[in-house]
């Protein structure tokens, strides 16, 4: 009878009691792209828009259910002896699930009626899985959930990325970024399988506790692992020399996903290496902050250099330079990483802060992309030669997103943003790369600047150019034009009140 009931006790203790408040946002994303899949079944062609508005009113609500979880941290699926929990919904989490979620939305406004050509209801269940498994990586505790995220995120892109059906750019472009992403994977897995093998669990806060007691002849290994981890996390924001392929995977991918993967993959990405770096391998910062400070100043050099490249004809393709922007503005947010790697963790902020600065206006710049790209498929730098007189709200908006990403005024809050990474490098004694980023923003200047000067150019002809530009009276959908809007009053409002990323950046740190 003892026996029974020590069995029982035991039985009883592997219950766990689930908060499902705290993992409402990713569930409910889930939950609302498996409902599009299976209505997509029984609604004609003529009703799939709905679908659209469908996906858009799920993450409306996914975005609703982080308000009450600003009470307090919450965890759920913790280990009761240890204490030890999977999922943890602290302001990191919620900050990060926030940035993807309103990604996630906007992405989704930007395709709405746009998906014509395209399985809707494949295209709105493969979004939505990905906004679900990037939801769920901010919020992840242990090294399996970390992976298990990240590939939940991953691979819905891939189908998103070659979606277009008989187009051979587009099938190469998901080709190549699978490829990439599979090679990075499995180095990632053989880094957290030693990791594994040196400390015996994979729940962060204790791996940080037992790497400080690795005995000497498991060092090495356990310096291999932390080091092979990080490389899945640098593919996923496309830091150097791990960027190869994002010009070809934004150009080839439909605009709406080009621009999804430049904010919601980029954050993914940064969000998984603040969580390994910070929480899990704080022992070893003297393996990945001096990795992440060399990776950052070859981030942001490469992607600017190629971007300047890019700028050389106004024939080359807009989303191409933007590619090679995202590259560069990699490099930035690798900086406080590594700065916190020699000071402390509060410069995590300054990461969190230029994440949200850059998800409001390259969300803009895609928005104001995909408007062109209706009359314009080439889209095309020399495609925004006088938009003004077309379109002067939409040029007025783009030239904001532009100096915003220059860090010039009027844009404010991009000029606020890089100050704030400046400041972490300085702080944390790492003035070569604070050099280094200076040069790289004087270089970016260039291409910037250039487009934002196409927009009020006076229009004509060009041998480079055999569209003719839109018409003045040409009707935009009402869900483009939200997201334009949406973004503008965001990025003007912020720039007025710059310090409120600040504050809001300030409250996630750990």
């Amino acid at each position: 009878m003892t026996v029974a009931a020590d069995s029982a006790t035991g039985a009883a203790s592997l219950v766990q009691s689930v908060d499902w408040l705290a993992i409402a946002p990713p569930v409910v994303t889930a939950g609302v792209a498996l409902l599009v899949l299976v209505t997509d079944l029984f609604v004609s062609e003529r009703r799939k828009p709905l679908l659209g508005y469908g996906a858009v009113a799920g993450l409306v609500v996914a975005l609703a259910l982080l308000i009450p979880l600003r009470a307090g941290d919450r965890s759920t699926f913790c280990l009761t002896d240890a204490g030890a929990c999977s999922y943890t919904a602290d302001h990191f989490a919620l900050v990060i699930q926030a940035l993807v979620l309103g990604g996630a939305l906007l992405t989704a406004l930007l395709s709405v009626g746009d998906t014509r050509k395209l399985p809707a209801g494949e295209f709105w269940f493969l979004l939505l899985s990905s906004a679900a498994g990037a939801a769920l990586l901010p919020a992840a505790r242990d090294l399996a959930t970390l992976v298990v995220a990240l590939e939940v995120a991953s691979l819905p892109a891939f189908a998103l990325v070659g979606i277009k059906r008989g187009d051979r750019r587009s099938s190469e472009a998901a080709l190549k970024f699978f490829l990439s992403s599979v090679v990075a994977t499995a180095v990632m897995l053989l880094g957290v399988s030693f990791v594994y093998a040196t400390t015996g669990t994979m729940h962060l806060t204790e791996i940080a506790a037992r790497l400080d007691d690795v005995p000497g002849q498991f060092q090495t290994l356990a310096g291999t692992g932390v080091v092979l981890t990080l490389v899945g996390f640098a593919f996923k924001t496309a830091a150097a020399p791990f960027h190869f392929w994002v010009p070809d995977t934004y150009v080839g991918a439909p605009l709406p996903i080009a621009a999804y993967l430049s904010v919601v993959g980029k954050a993914v990405g940064f969000s998984g290496l603040v969580l390994v770096t910070v929480i899990g391998f704080p022992s070893y910062a003297d393996v990945w902050g001096p990795v992440l400070a060399v990776l950052a100043a070859l981030t942001m050099t490469i992607g600017n250099v190629a971007a300047l490249r890019q700028t050389a004809t106004r024939a080359r393709s807009a989303v191409r330079i933007l590619a090679w922007s995202s590259v560069g503005q990699a490099g930035y947010l690798l900086v406080p990483i590594a700065a916190a790697a020699y000071s402390s963790d509060a410069q995590i902020g300054s990461t969190v802060a230029y994440a949200l600065m850059y998800a409001v206006v390259n969300l803009g710049a895609f928005s104001v992309a995909a408007l062109v790209a209706r009359t314009h498929p080439g889209n095309r730098l020399s495609d925004y030669r006088g938009l003004y007189a077309t379109r002067p709200l939409a040029a007025l908006a783009m030239g904001f997103f532009l100096l915003c990403l220059a860090g010039l005024p009027p844009g404010i809050i991009g000029l606020f943003a890089k100050v704030t990474v400046f400041s972490a490098a300085v702080d944390a004694g790492l003035g070569w790369l604070a050099v280094v980023m200076a040069v790289n923003v004087v270089i970016a200047l260039y291409y910037y600047l250039r487009w934002t000067a196409e927009l009020f150019r006076t229009p004509g002809t060009d041998a480079a150019t055999e569209e003719t530009p839109a018409a003045p009276g040409h009707r935009v959908p009402a869900p483009l034009t939200a997201a334009i809007a949406l973004t503008a009053v965001t990025g003007i409002t912020l720039s007025g009140a710059p310090q409120l990323i600040l504050r809001v950046a300030a409250v996630s740190l750990f």
